[in-house]
């Protein structure tokens, strides 16, 4: 079941979510060090690792589900969050440069469809980042955290999945290697824990992170080939800057 945009919010507001997203935000920077010029986009609960994003590009905006339900971001300016059916993304082909799908593709009804999606707006040098809980890690097994929702993945599944989906794949990287609990203790010693997962611990990561190019050569599906153009619906947050289903997000 897709967690509720209420409980990711509560998720990265706290002790823990704020650890997991400082470790996540590095591992996407050492990917996109640079988006000066570009046009960026976030699907699923991406926002809490937009902010850089939306600093350096051209234009930054996120989508959330209809399922999931949506918030403002960002808190400090005009809402750039777009509601969207998952298998009909609302931009035209080839408009956006980078994508990034946070808590996406483990929750998503049918992966396939949404991937075909994210090939047919990337434009040709575009690069796609995933996020997903490892299979093996021990984010996966509780689902007092986002991370332990949905279809975990494992290397080989992930690497799998992106090449079907016209995709070319990186390396996939391990992150977040903290156990998931409050214990404070234990989440000052993140980074610790980050030094020694890299380098002895890739079954005990919780998220896996991969890179992936578009396969420009590929063929388009029937799906990709009719699908029809829309226009952005973007969410009109009511008071206080939420929508009905959920709280702010601090990003």
């Amino acid at each position: 079941m897709r967690p509720d945009v209420i409980d990711l919010a509560h998720f990265y507001a706290s002790h823990l979510g704020q650890v997991a997203r400082r470790i996540i935000r590095r591992r996407i920077r050492l990917a996109w060090p640079d988006v000066k010029g570009l046009r960026v986009l976030g699907i699923g609960y991406a926002t809490p690792y937009m902010s850089p994003f939306r600093e350096e590009s051209e234009r930054s905006l996120a989508v959330m589900p209809a399922t999931q339900g949506v918030v403002h971001w960002p808190r400090d300016g005009a809402n750039l969050v777009v509601l969207s059916e998952e298998r009909e993304l609302p931009f035209p082909d080839e408009s956006v440069d980078r994508v990034v799908l946070v808590h996406a593709v483990e929750n998503a009804e049918q992966i396939a469809p949404l991937l075909e999606e994210v090939w047919r707006i990337l434009t040709p040098p575009g690069r796609l980042l995933v996020v997903v809980p490892n299979r093996r890690g021990l984010w996966a097994r509780f689902e007092s955290t986002p991370f332990g929702h949905g279809r975990p993945y494992s290397p080989p599944q992930l690497t799998r999945l992106l090449r079907e989906t016209n995709f070319s794949p990186a390396i996939v990287e391990p992150a977040l290697f903290v156990p998931p609990g409050q214990w404070r203790m234990i989440l000052r010693a993140a980074n610790l824990f980050e030094r020694f997962g890299q380098r002895w611990g890739l079954g005990l990561a919780g998220v896996l992170v991969v890179e992936a190019g578009k396969q420009v050569y590929a063929l388009p599906t029937q799906s990709q080939t009719h699908k029809k153009k829309k226009g952005p619906r973007v969410t009109r947050p009511l008071r206080g800057g939420v929508t009905t289903r959920s709280t702010g997000d601090k990003s």
